[in-house]
This record gives structure tokens, sequence and C-alpha cells, in this order.
């Protein structure tokens, strides 16, 4: 992780945050008080490993949201990019822009990372559940997009 990053933790509370979704409306994680919500951070939309995961969101939502949690998407991507890539993907449930990468590094979402022999820092895949009091239940950090879905909700009990 880069020192610029909080590695958090269950029972830790939640960073709140306002970021813009692929409308360009703020969405705040107060908008979820009261309610469990599945904070997930991708690197970039429309690549393979995102796709995978956010599909993987896509077709589980609704067991998800029969089980009380809501799902928030958040990467780097300017809202204009999420909204094409929620509409080719026919996703259900709102991507947010962190194009600065605050609430990344706020959730120990942004570090140093490689991919084909290089090394660079960005926005790491991790997953977040807050809690309705605000509170992290839990926490997921260097997760696999594929699969990702079906071991949280097996952790969650969905």
């Amino acid at each position: 992780m880069s020192e610029n990053s909080t590695v958090l933790a269950a029972g830790d509370q939640a960073p709140d945050f306002s970021l813009r979704n692929a409308d360009g409306d703020t969405v705040s994680l107060a908008d979820y008080a009261g309610k469990n919500v599945i904070v997930y951070f991708y690197p970039k939309a429309a690549t393979p490993g995102c796709t995978i995961e956010a599909c993987d969101f896509r077709d589980n939502i609704n067991s998800l949201l029969g089980a009380g949690y809501s799902v928030l998407g958040i990467s780097p991507d300017e809202p204009a990019e999420i909204a094409q890539f929620a509409n080719d993907e026919s996703l259900n449930f709102p991507l947010l822009s962190d194009p600065d990468s605050k609430v990344a590094k706020a959730y120990g979402s942004y570090g140093e990372k490689s991919k084909n022999g290089n090394t660079f820092v960005g926005t790491l895949r991790s997953t977040a559940v807050v809690a309705p009091d605000g509170t992290i239940s839990q926490i997921e950090y260097g997760v696999e997009a594929r699969g990702h879905v079906s071991r949280l909700r097996e952790s969650l009990g969905v």
C-alpha cells in the first residue's frame, strides 16, 4: 500500500464519501445509512477482470438486495466511462467515479501493483461491507475477480 492509503479492518468506521455516478449525480455513503452496503473497488471499467466482477455482481444483485445488501462499484473512471460500461454490460447497480482516488485511498484500496512486468500505483481490487451502523463488517483486499461474488455471498450467508 502507498503511504496515502489506510488499511481498514472489521469494526472500523467506514470513511464517508460523496462521488458522482454515471449520470453525474452525487451519491454518498450517508445515503445508505441504516442499511448494509457492499462497496467494491475496481481498477478500470471495461477491462477483462473488472467486467467479470461487475457482471458477477449484476447476476447476483437480486439475491444480495433480497438479503438487504446494496452494491456500489467505485473506480477512478470518469462518469462518461462508467456510464458506457454500465450500459454495455447492463449493470443494475450504481457505479461511482473516484478520479483522484481519494475514496480508494481512504479505504486502503490504492497502492502499488504489477501488470505485465510493470509496477505502478492505482486502485486495488477490494471489497468492504458496511454495516447499518456505518462500521466495516468485513473487508477483503487483493480480491480475485473470478468467483469473488460467490465467496462474498457465502461469507455473508446469502
